[in-house]
């Protein structure tokens, strides 16, 4: 019996996981809604399957029931985290995720003392999203203790999205950026935060996101100010202007709707040649009330190959008795360096002043 199921394999990034499973040799469930999306990928890989719609709670608890670990991978994860997470307390099994959303942070962090109380432990955002970030954050916060302000930012070169995040982008249109002052959740205007940040090897034009470590840096580091950014460009700054103005369209279901379905025409993400070309980039910078900073920057493979790998490695931790019971994060749990564990990542270059 296959110790770790990945719900939502059939989808763009579970598949990658799925075949790096294979490639690794390591024995998986898959599971998800589509029984003949399933049935493909099954007869494809050699893995056996079983398809589970989240609503059947009992449906849900067998296919959990014999299963140590689980690697959450159907989002938009705000509506899909609730079931799997209290599924995953109830038979007891440990819970992985790939969001990148803040929301889901906020919510599970909610379940830290029932996770404790079973001996399970809720790591979402174990992939891309947001383990290099994640370490990047423990790691600024370990050089300059008494840090009040954390800014994180990322770039990718090539690469594309997939029709997944692309989805989860949508949901979060019309809301503005979110960002954390002085412990609490703020918003302002999308495009409002648009610093020129120099990420190694370029500098670009980039623009303040609600990205996932708004919490779980938070979470990690304590630091009460937190923003992130993602690499852009004028064109597409003037585009999120204007659709914070538009805020109130884009909270419509059926503009939402009509936006998923074109992104449903498009490919499913990046192919492996474009994968194998890219890389990320990634920017943090630390500064304390008396004006003292400290910068890194780290590079990584891109984001979808990163999050294949970073899932599995977290699975096998688990497997072999490697965990924190409770809500916890990637640094958290494994420390800042968890991130050298996967090829091709290296910090590029530090800086304090």
């Amino acid at each position: 019996m296959a110790n770790i199921v990945v719900y939502g394999a059939y989808g763009y990034t579970g598949e990658l996981i799925v075949r790096e499973a294979k490639k690794q040799g390591v024995s998986l469930i898959l599971s998800g809604r589509d029984e003949k999306k399933l049935k493909v990928l099954s007869q494809e890989t050699g893995f056996a399957y079983t398809a589970v719609d989240l609503n059947n709670n009992q449906a849900l608890h067998n296919l959990l029931q014999n299963a140590q670990v689980v690697i959450h991978c159907a989002g938009p994860f705000q509506f899909t985290a609730k079931a799997m997470v209290e599924a995953c307390l109830k038979t007891q099994t440990h819970y992985l995720d790939i969001t990148g959303e803040y929301q889901v942070f906020e919510l599970i962090h909610s379940y830290h003392d029932a996770a404790k109380r079973v001996g399970i432990m809720l790591l979402p955002g174990a992939g891309f999203d947001v383990v290099p970030s994640d370490c990047l954050a423990s790691h600024l916060k370990a050089q300059l203790p008494n840090a009040q302000k954390l800014q994180l930012a990322f770039a990718t070169t090539g690469g594309g999205l997939s029709r997944g995040t692309s989805k989860t982008m949508i949901e979060g249109a019309g809301e503005g950026q979110v960002y954390r002052s002085n412990h609490q959740l703020k918003t302002k205007p999308l495009g409002k935060s648009t610093p020129l940040i120099d990420y190694g090897p370029f500098k670009k034009l980039s623009v303040g996101i609600s990205w996932g470590d708004i919490s779980s840096a938070y979470f990690s580091t304590g630091i009460p100010n937190i923003e992130v950014f993602t690499g852009s460009s004028e064109k597409q700054i003037k585009a999120l202007r204007w659709s914070h103005r538009l805020g109130f369209l884009l909270k419509v279901k059926w503009v939402k709707a009509l936006l998923k379905k074109q992104v449903d025409k498009k490919p499913a993400g990046p192919t492996a040649e474009k994968r194998g070309k890219s890389n990320t980039y990634l920017w943090g910078k630390v500064e304390s009330t008396n004006g003292k900073t400290y910068e890194a920057r780290l590079k990584t493979p891109n984001g979808y190959t990163l999050t294949a790998k970073a899932t599995l490695l977290f699975a096998n931790k688990i497997l072999n008795k490697d965990f924190k019971a409770g809500f916890q994060t990637p640094a958290l749990v494994y420390g800042s360096n968890v991130i050298f564990e996967i090829e091709g990542c290296k910090f590029e270059n530090r800086a304090s002043h």
